[in-house]
């Protein structure tokens, strides 16, 4: 049976169990600097930028901070110049699944939460936060292999593997590409982050975004070589684990995306990440179904 004719837990879940309620916000007056300083300091993708009433007018995301690294704007360019509005919205008790599909539809990667039309902002969904639920509901489940049920070998065949849900294939620039060529290729193929190799093909690093903001922040050329701001270390899992194991690496090296190697850690075969986590709206087993997991 494919992971993706399974039922659907999301359908169980609220919005409300799942949303983040701190919200980063600026002023439309803010600078490009403040949101890096921002993005980077609270650790989020995304910063919601509020005109002289508190409403909500638009989103800057660290790819908007790209852009205009890209596009050279000195850093004390108002944020509100780039920012892409209105925000969109969901409520406290719309379903996940619901949420999820708007997400989908509209192509974001976030939705700002109210209680009722032209209410407040009060919370923040996004990726992280729908994984992370789905994960603590795997690892109370019984099902869960942690368990010690009799039936441990069904259970791990039973289990979702990385290759099932990975996304196949990657692609990478090497060690002294510039960072215009590094934020080409994200902006190409809709990355938040690009593998980096060396001289010898292997993996030799990792450029994501907030890499990017900083270089960005700090000043650096674009022109500058990509080895100049990359992460040394490559978060990756191999090809035949199983997902909840993944998910437990991402979230807790606090990570979006893990590569995927087959045999060996030299050889990637594709990237895995929080949106390919929630493509198939359920838990990390097969045994996953919505008349199993319910909300405590």
């Amino acid at each position: 049976m494919r992971v993706s004719s399974r039922q659907n837990i999301m359908k169980d879940l609220t919005v409300k169990e799942a949303m983040r309620r701190l919200i980063i916000n600026l002023t439309a007056e803010a600078t490009l600097e403040e949101a890096i300083r921002y993005a980077v300091k609270y650790k989020v993708n995304a910063i919601l930028i509020t005109g002289a009433d508190q409403a909500a007018v638009g989103v800057v995301t660290k790819t908007d901070l790209m852009g205009a690294y890209y596009a050279g704007l000195p850093l004390s360019t108002p944020a509100a110049s780039i920012m892409v509005g209105p925000p969109l919205f969901c409520h406290l008790d719309d379903s996940l699944d619901t949420a999820l599909d708007s997400m989908r539809t509209h192509k974001i990667h976030r939705l700002y939460v109210r209680e009722e039309a032209a209410a407040p902002v009060v919370g923040v969904l996004a990726y992280p936060d729908i994984v992370g639920l789905l994960y603590r509901y795997c690892h109370q489940c019984d099902k869960n292999l942690r368990r010690d049920t009799g039936d441990s070998e069904d259970l791990l065949a039973d289990r979702v593997l990385l290759k099932e849900v990975m996304t196949p294939g990657v692609f990478a620039l090497g060690v002294n590409d510039s960072l215009l060529q590094v934020m080409e290729g994200l902006a190409a193929h809709k990355f938040g982050a690009l593998l980096i190799t060396g001289e010898d093909g292997a993996p030799a690093g990792v450029i994501s975004k907030t890499d990017l903001i900083l270089a960005y922040q700090h000043q650096t050329p674009p022109e500058a070589p990509a080895h100049t701001v990359m992460t040394r270390r490559v978060e990756a899992c191999d090809y035949n684990d199983i997902l909840v194991n993944a998910l437990r690496r991402m979230i807790f090296a606090d990570v979006s995306r893990l590569f995927v190697y087959r045999e060996s850690p030299r050889n990637i075969v594709g990237v895995f990440s929080l949106s390919d986590a929630t493509r198939f709206r359920s838990g990390t087993c097969r045994a996953c179904v919505s008349s199993r997991i319910r909300p405590h």
